[in-house]
């Protein structure tokens, strides 16, 4: 049994090994989705947020570019209209100083008629020269102008060429690998991106060709494995990477590898299945971003070789998040998992000391047993005794009762011999007493 607890209302609960399943199911699958779908519309939110930016940019840089051409175009009439005000001044004050000079000249005919043509002459060719040099002057500076005005029509049409061949590109999603795909296949492109980032961003991460056909007799392109420091799975991605010729006669489907793709990924033992696709160029379902096919194939994506690194990128985001969830469920579990093994070392321990108490009890029987014999075997010897001592006592109650009388009953000659003793053993006694 183990014990969850609710974040909102703090009640505790407990929850079997199948509850317990069932809900780290729930937290894996549900809180997951919800995570992967959020991201998958977070992308395209994002992809059709740059291309509107990019669309407004482009206009923006054509109003800019009119208005810019405009702006050149009234600067140039503008010092256009200055250069003819000024040089129409020095007109003027040529044709007044002529008239100074051509006054001065009639003054002086008076006087030199000779004088008067020659220097009528003069100013007459020094007006027309400047004339003539205004004429170029004029004409250089409208053809300034010109020069001027193409150069910001070339500059600005260049911008916008470029920005269309940019809005192309966005909206080109179809057969066209970046610069760097050139005499590439499209494996070998993925196999290239993702080892960029492999030293920086999946230091963890393995990212290697199927090589192991399965038991069905099929494999798939790349699986994509990554573990944490303490060696669990994170996520784990069965990629397939499909391209075809232009000129092909048979057009394929991408449907029509999903299931092979489904089936490779269960027997891989992979939680997600990637198709890597450039089928159905023009199939726009596949060309605004990431395609989720997970209503008919569990956890399967479908995308364009430009989302090969942020599709790894979501789902391994979505993932570490599920992981905190997953460990906390798991920490509980390993509580659960210590009590449990606490209660059964105790068990443990108090089996073998009822088993240790159990033979001690034996042994403690066997040598009471031992002494209750001892003791029957010392209450014999007791007994022995006692019957020896009863023995001892007669006997020497006999000794005690024996006298020659009894000894010599019946037996006359020993009775003889005995008096005779006797008698001669008092004559001895009295003879003794004479001589002391």
């Amino acid at each position: 049994m183990s014990e969850i607890k609710c974040p909102n209302c703090g009640k505790t609960f407990q929850v079997d090994e199948s509850s317990y399943a069932v809900i780290l199911s729930q937290v894996r699958s549900k809180e997951f989705e919800k995570d992967v779908h959020e991201k998958l519309e977070q992308v395209s939110r994002e992809y059709q947020s740059e291309l509107k930016l990019a669309m407004e940019k482009l206009e923006q840089a054509k109003r800019d570019r009119e208005n810019e051409v405009k702006l050149a175009e009234e600067k140039i009439r503008n010092e256009m209209q200055k250069a003819l005000a000024e040089k129409d001044s020095e007109i003027g004050k040529l044709r007044l100083s002529n008239s100074e000079e051509i006054a001065s000249l009639k003054s002086l005919l008076k006087n030199a008629d000779v004088e008067k043509s020659l220097a009528v002459s003069e100013a007459l060719a020094k007006v027309e020269k400047e004339r003539d040099q205004l004429k170029n002057d004029l004409k250089n500076k409208d053809t300034e102008s010109k020069l001027h005005e193409q150069t910001l029509k070339e500059k600005y049409e260049g911008a916008l060429q470029l920005k269309d061949e940019k809005i192309e590109q966005l909206k080109d999603l179809k057969t066209k690998l970046s610069t760097k795909m050139v005499g590439e296949t499209l494996e070998q492109h993925c196999e290239i991106e993702f080892n960029k980032l492999r030293a920086t961003g999946f230091q963890n991460a393995y990212f290697e060709k199927d090589n192991e056909v399965s038991a069905s007799g099929s494999k798939g392109d790349f699986i994509f494995r990554e573990k944490d420091e303490n060696g669990t799975e994170i996520i784990s991605i069965m990629f397939e990477m499909k391209n075809e010729n232009e000129t092909t006669a048979t057009k394929h489907k991408n449907e029509d590898f999903l299931k092979e793709l489904d089936k490779d990924r269960r027997e891989k033992n992979c939680e997600y299945a990637v198709l890597v696709t450039m089928l159905e160029a023009d199939n726009e379902l596949y060309n605004t971003g990431i395609v989720d096919v997970s209503y008919k194939y569990p956890k399967m994506y479908v995308i364009r070789p430009q989302f090969f690194i942020p599709i790894i990128t979501l789902l391994r985001n979505a993932a570490l998040n599920s992981m905190k969830y997953k460990n906390e469920l798991i920490a509980m579990r390993n509580q659960d998992i210590d009590v449990t093994n606490f209660e059964k070392d105790m068990n443990d321990w108090k089996a073998s000391w009822l088993s240790t108490m159990k033979n001690a009890g034996k042994k403690h029987l066997e040598a009471i047993e031992q002494i209750n014999k001892a003791i029957k075997d010392l209450e014999k010897t007791r007994d022995a005794l006692i019957l020896s001592d009863k023995h001892l006592d007669a006997a020497e109650n006999k000794l005690d009762n024996l006298t020659i009388k009894k000894l010599t009953k019946g037996n006359t000659t020993m009775a003889k011999k005995f008096d005779e003793a006797k008698r001669g053993g008092g004559e001895n006694n009295e003879s003794n007493e004479d001589r002391g």
